[in-house]
């Protein structure tokens, strides 16, 4: 599965690249600068985006989490885990989400 950029990020890309490029940057660093491999970064960021109630950054840390070796059912219980912090409605939103990303994988 390949990770396609959202049409805002790309047009915020193009209107403020220096401003995506440090982003970038700081998002490389910080995976980077300790012992946590990069599918464990993923699914903590989608732990994070799930309780902002952030639709876009659900999908691509869903998306990105399964090309770095989690698996559909991993992904859905990073989410699950949430319920008693992040509340069933939310979590059941970035369970329908994630849907959208892992439909095709078992």
């Amino acid at each position: 599965m390949t990770q396609q950029p959202s049409e805002l990020y790309l047009k915020i890309k193009e209107r403020h690249g220096d401003l995506i490029e440090a982003v970038e940057a700081l998002s490389k660093t910080a995976r980077t600068s300790g012992p946590l491999d990069e599918k464990t970064g993923h699914l903590i960021q989608l732990g994070a985006a799930a309780a902002i109630h952030s639709i876009g950054s659900v999908r691509s840390h869903a998306a990105r989490a399964l090309a770095s070796g989690a698996t559909a059912e991993e992904i859905r219980h990073a989410i699950i885990v949430l319920t008693s912090t992040i509340g069933f409605p939310t979590v059941a939103a970035a369970l329908s989400w994630i849907d959208d990303e892992t439909e095709n994988i078992a």
